[in-house]
Order: structure tokens, then C-alpha cells, then sequence
């Protein structure tokens, strides 16, 4: 398969089109593989909770656009940004390995942008355990 700009185009399309304004584009190649391989469409607004993934750790390698992404470490029920990265296609900063267990977000910095992801093992969806709703402190 040929991951080319008529594909990454026909993707943000998809994200414009989307409510949440991001699309996913599954890379494995059947239901029984046991690894987690996308590409991830975002638009600007797009919002993605401060997360983590307990049990695997998580590569962004940016194809088109920018994102900043954050890290963040909760204390005392608030999540306090310890780090960010502004991470752009083609840049000397073009992705990031985000530690399992890591608690994370984004900002789409552009329209159009297109990451690829990858993850360890199979896809299991987020528990409420694994998502924060609190108060974020961007010191």
C-alpha cells in the first residue's frame, strides 16, 4: 500500500467532514494483528483529552503539518504539564516516543496535519481510568 498524498488528502477531508475534526486511517492488515499501526488526521480544534496508555508506549512521527504535544503528570487531582514539543513534518523535531503510561495531549498547530502512530500490541479502547477530566495546569 502507497501512502501518498492522494490518500493523506482524501484523509483530511474525512477530518474536516468529522465532528471531532480528526480521522483515523487503520494501518494493520487484519482484525488478528497484534500491533497498533494509523494515520491520524487532524484539524485545528480538534480536542483530545490529556490521556495515557498504561501499557504500551506510543511513537508520533509527523507526514504533514505540525502539533505541539504535552505531557503532563497529575498531583494532587490536576494535571500539571511537565513538557511540550512542538512537532513538525520535515523539521529536526519530526516525532516523539511518548513513555507508556505517560499522561499526554496534543494542539493540531495546522490544518491538514497527518501523523502516523504506533503502538505495542493489539488495540484496546481507553478506560475512564486512563483519561483525566480535571483541572490542567499549563505552568
Amino acid at each position: 500500500m502507497l501512502i501518498d498524498k492522494k490518500l493523506l488528502d482524501n484523509l483530511c477531508g474525512k477530518a474536516k467532514a468529522s465532528p471531532r475534526l480528526r480521522m483515523n486511517y487503520d494501518l494493520r492488515t487484519s482484525s488478528d494483528d497484534q500491533s497498533q499501526r494509523m494515520l491520524n488526521a487532524l484539524e485545528l480544534g480538534t480536542d483530545i483529552p490529556v490521556h495515557r496508555h498504561p501499557d504500551t508506549a506510543e511513537t508520533v512521527v509527523m507526514l504533514r503539518g505540525s502539533v505541539k504535544e504535552m505531557f503532563f503528570d497529575i498531583v494532587e487531582g490536576k494535571a500539571v504539564k511537565t513538557a511540550e514539543y512542538v512537532i513538525r513534518a520535515g523539521s529536526d523535531a519530526c516525532a516523539i516516543q511518548i513513555p507508556k503510561g505517560q499522561w499526554h495531549t496534543l494542539e493540531c498547530l495546522e490544518a491538514d496535519s497527518v501523523l502516523f502512530e504506533a503502538k505495542d500490541g493489539s488495540f484496546a479502547p481507553r478506560n475512564e481510568d486512563d483519561e483525566f477530566h480535571g483541572e490542567i495546569i499549563e505552568e
